[in-house]
């Protein structure tokens, strides 16, 4: 049988056609699957109407909305790449993806039309791009004069299935790793990695026929966008909020009823500090995934006291989503850990000469399956590098013990080596989150003229009187010495990707040493 995204709503709409497939969860548009089929199928008429052929890429600088949903499966459908484009870019950073992607095409919000002007000129006068077609999903006060309305091009076209235009191990999407390092590099899945993953998390995670999914993460990063298609493929509701409003997540929860979700680290601490949110009623909520950061053990302990299992996620862009996922069953005895491989997956922890590593000594995280990317977009060489003999190289720092269990310590890269020692930052930050007046962590090296590097700790707190000396004081007892920040500073606002990552890179040219 030949598999091609789009026939899982196809398939979903046929068995569950009355059944809630999609709620916004700030306009309130409700679609079942029925409806929201023939709204892909409509575009994906359209888009064959326009030429669109099979590989032609087709970038979405969009809000989360139903316009996502419905672009991704239609484009799948007719066997065009889809290239999600992260909406924090600038026009620069655009750029770059559209012409390194060679997108042809670009579906846009009315709330970037500034950018996609500028685009629009750069186009027109330099050669920048090669979008020959612009739809704007645009509002009462209509279209730019170089692109035409996306709702008025949707319905333009018939209901009918159209014809599938790709499987297997055609391209799927191209999706555009976060940049905290250099340029970014497209990762390519196809159609069968993407439903690979989709099988991985279904096996893995405890979903319920009449289950209602929050997602309050944005639809262009794979830790959204993969989700929201198991809830497809298994019939669940997707309650999206088009950007995350704490005070809104709760309001949701009580008002649809929601039994599951996925939100970052920060997101749930941000949750945690809205005033009184016991008024809310969440009794339906069963668990919430988090990952694209360590999740501190505290933050999983004040969840479960609450009732809330979190299931913590590790994957990358890379392996379409799944890695490793710790069931809410553990995470109370494993606060620290982020569980064990998903089904359909490997793992593996190996030390510099590629051996497997001891229980509890630290490694570099190898993952396989047939869910990993196919390749790096136009990039034979890191390609390559980063899959070797069918293992994915992770770069990532992790321990698993003698149950399998993992335990992601940090990035390679982000490492610190202090008098020959390794300190993790992810570790020292799991610590300082665990102080009741600290909100947010982040740590990074600084040269030390006796040690080589010392941890350097960025915090955000919640009360102003807490001083460098306290964080000192409080550190004492819970770290080796020599894991001890050596100076702290106080900011308002951590950076971070919108996957949740802490732009590490920033911190280290905001504070040198």
């Amino acid at each position: 049988m030949d598999n091609n995204i789009g026939q899982v709503l196809a398939k979903r709409a046929f068995l569950s056609p009355n059944r809630e497939a999609y709620v916004s969860g700030h306009s309130g548009l409700r679609l079942t699957f029925r409806e929201l089929n023939m709204r892909c199928n409509k575009l994906a008429n359209s888009f064959i109407s326009a030429g669109v052929k099979k590989e032609q890429r087709v970038a979405m600088l969009l809000m989360n909305g139903a316009e996502f949903m419905e672009a991704y499966f239609a484009l799948a459908k007719i066997g065009a790449v889809v290239v999600p484009l992260n909406w924090r870019l600038v026009a620069d950073e655009l750029e770059f993806i559209l012409k390194d992607s060679g997108a042809t095409s670009l579906i846009f919000d009315n709330e970037f039309v500034e950018t996609v002007s500028e685009l629009h000129t750069r186009t027109q006068t330099e050669s920048k791009t090669d979008i020959n077609l612009w739809l704007q999903v645009c509002g009462d006060e209509g279209t730019t004069h170089f692109s035409d309305s996306y709702q008025e091009f949707r319905e333009t076209g018939v209901i009918d299935e159209p014809d599938y235009g790709a499987s297997n191990d055609d391209m799927l999407y191209i999706m555009y790793t976060s940049g905290t390092t250099g340029l970014p590099k497209g990762v390519v899945h196809t159609h069968n990695t993407a439903l690979w993953a989709i099988l991985s998390i279904a096996a893995t995670t405890y979903y319920q026929e009449t289950d209602r999914f929050l997602n309050a993460l944005p639809m262009f990063h794979v830790g959204a966008l993969t989700p929201l298609t198991v809830n497809v493929y298994r019939g669940a509701t997707s309650v999206v909020m088009r950007n995350f409003e704490p005070v809104l997540a709760w309001q949701l929860l009580q008002k649809e009823n929601i039994s599951t979700g996925i939100m970052v680290p920060a997101m749930l601490s941000f949750m945690l500090q809205v005033d009184n949110f016991q008024r809310f009623d969440y009794s339906k909520l069963r668990w919430i995934m988090t990952g694209a950061a360590p999740v501190p053990a505290s933050l999983t302990l004040k969840y479960t006291e609450l009732g809330i299992g979190i299931l913590q996620v590790y994957g990358l862009t890379e392996t379409c989503g799944p890695a490793c996922l710790m069931d809410s069953e553990n995470a109370v005895a494993k606060p620290a850990s982020t569980g064990k491989a998903f089904f359909h997956t490997d793992i593996r922890v190996v030390n510099e000469a590629g051996e497997d590593c001891g229980p509890d000594e630290a490694g570099e995280v190898l993952v396989r399956g047939a869910h990993i990317m196919r390749e790096y977009w136009n990039r034979p060489e890191a390609t390559a590098e980063t899959i070797r003999d069918g293992w994915l190289y992770t770069g990532d720092i992790a321990l698993m013990d003698e149950d399998g269990f993992v335990s992601i310590q940090d990035r390679i890269k982000d490492m610190i080596i202090s008098g020959g020692e390794n300190v993790y930052p992810a570790e020292l930050e799991a610590v300082l989150l665990g102080h009741p007046d600290i909100s947010d962590a982040a740590v990074i090296g600084q040269q030390n003229e006796r040690w080589g590097e010392s941890p350097f700790a960025i915090l955000v707190r919640t009360n102003e009187s807490v001083s460098e000396a306290d964080v000192m004081e409080y550190c004492q007892g819970k770290l080796a010495r020599f894991k001890q920040p050596q100076g702290v500073t106080f900011v308002d606002q951590i950076p971070r990707n919108p996957s949740g990552k802490i732009l590490k890179r920033v911190l280290r040219e905001q504070f040198p040493g």
